[in-house]
């Protein structure tokens, strides 16, 4: 009887020991072949926006459609800490004008400085649930709540990531496009009872919005332009104070 217990013993410990190595080699061999998403870098070509990394079955195209475009939005993420120049333009019959927007980003805190055609400029800080704006060489500012769009909304461009809440037949365009030689999601849009198409082309390398155009019965209104580097982090000299002195943030917090 007790021959028979060690016998039962020693096969239960091998049985043990098989399945835990067919559990280790199983999960090597599922990691092998789980395909990774993989979005073309700016070290492509500006003719060819093919999706960069190896070759071979651990990496599979992202194809850009309507259908799937929300997906493929959904990986992007913004620098937390970054500073950039952009131009927005607004166009009507006979005329246009043509704003330049300085943008300083850290820690969920927006600076944006712009140079408006009238020659006046305007800053804007927003940060906790605050937008605080004053004009250049007053000490006297003015605040109004704030939200995650208020940052967008005070430098003249839209908050593409509101394409994530699109329903897909809003969607009537979307790819891999390049935009000032930057490999870009170009997602096109058409809201239900809008006049206006709107096209978005966010970065793949930065998360950010490199341009944007707004069309309204056929003419273009509205364009936004951003090709200049990004600096990221947030450069060492960027100002996050009141014109009365006060700081609201300091970098690295």
């Amino acid at each position: 009887m007790e021959q028979k217990n060690r016998l039962f013993i020693v096969v239960a410990i091998v049985l043990l020991i098989i399945g835990a190595m067919f559990t280790s080699f199983g999960r090597v061999l599922f990691a092998a072949n789980t395909p990774k998403v993989v979005l073309p870098s700016s070290s492509a070509g500006s003719g060819d926006l093919s999706p960069a990394g190896p070759e071979g079955p651990n990496y599979q195209r992202v194809e850009v459609t309507p259908q799937t475009v929300v997906g493929v939005v959904a990986t992007l993420a913004r620098p937390t800490s970054y500073y950039r120049e952009l131009t927005v333009e607004t166009f009507w019959t006979g005329g246009s004008s043509s704003t330049q927007v300085q943008v300083w980003a850290d820690g969920g805190w927006s600076h944006s400085v712009q140079a408006l055609p009238s020659g006046v400029v305007r800053h804007d800080l927003s940060g906790e649930d605050t937008l605080y704006y004053w004009y250049e060489g007053s000490q006297q500012y003015k605040s109004t709540p704030a939200d995650k769009k208020s940052s967008d909304l005070a430098q003249h461009i839209p908050t593409y990531e509101t394409v994530l809440e699109l329903d897909a037949n809003e969607i009537t365009a979307a790819g891999y496009e390049a935009r000032g030689d930057l490999p870009c999601i170009f997602v096109e849009v058409q809201r239900s009872r809008s006049r206006q198409l709107q096209r978005f082309w966010v970065s793949v390398d930065e998360g950010l919005l490199v341009s944007a155009e707004v069309e309204e019965d056929g003419q273009l209104v509205y364009r936004m332009t951003a090709y200049s580097p990004v600096q990221s982090p947030c450069p060492s000299d960027s100002s996050f104070v009141l014109p009365d002195g006060e700081v609201l943030h300091d970098l690295g917090e």
